[in-house]
């Protein structure tokens, strides 16, 4: 679809534009619960999500739609079934996928799988500790946010681990949820190279971060 290519190009610059600011806010976020200020993270997440997101999104629709003369409110209510319809579509895969996630933590297996890949990681110079992280980032983003908050937490905010660890999630992307979600919103079932293209790029923003960390933060 021309129209849509040429839509998403335009709104693919805006978000790489402002994409530093998540990173910046996810740091801030991990920093204030590892020094057990919970109260000042969760007004940031509240902040950020709820009274800047929603607000500036539902401003920018009205501006937009004056400006082009387009009928705001049928707009609002056409997309908000349209909404609902794609969230009864993608629920059960979500469900599934965030279930396998915990189940993953509970059993065991990932801090099997840090101690069998910790050679590889050092090679690549990434921390070992930060295994969990490692995978569970592509998968989950709250998944990823309770591994960062216990690596923060165990090795303090002002550790190369927990230094690394607040990088990787502000350089990442959960992956296979953000698949999941516009994927299935879409109806598109073959994703050919996405996945292992994104993929790609989570495995160069966990390098990134480990080595940009030990360059300005010590060995």
């Amino acid at each position: 679809d021309p129209v849509l290519s040429q839509a998403a190009v335009y709104a693919m610059r805006i978000y790489m534009g402002v994409s530093v600011v998540f990173g910046v806010q996810i740091a801030c976020q991990q920093t204030f619960i590892a020094i057990g200020n919970a109260k000042t993270s969760l007004f940031l997440a509240v902040l950020r999500k709820i009274i800047l997101l929603i607000p500036l999104i539902l401003a920018a629709v009205a501006v937009t739609g004056t400006v082009k003369g387009v009928d705001v409110y049928e707009g609002l209510s056409t997309g908000a079934l349209d909404g609902l319809r794609i969230l009864v579509r993608i629920l059960p895969p979500l469900v599934g996928l965030m279930t396998a996630v915990y189940m993953l933590r509970a059993s065991g297996l990932l801090d099997l799988a840090a101690r069998g890949l910790a050679p590889v990681l050092h090679f690549l110079g990434i921390p070992p500790e930060t295994i969990g992280l490692l995978l569970i980032r592509p998968i989950s983003g709250s998944g990823a946010l309770g591994v960062g908050s216990e690596l923060i937490q165990s090795y303090g905010p002002d550790s190369l681990i927990g230094r690394t660890a607040a990088v990787m999630m502000g350089s990442t992307e959960t992956t296979f949820y953000t698949v999941a979600v516009y994927f299935g919103a879409a109806g598109v079932r073959n994703t050919r190279y996405a996945i292992p293209a994104a993929l790609c790029a989570d495995l160069a923003g966990f390098i990134a971060a480990s080595w940009t960390t030990r360059l300005f933060f010590g060995p």
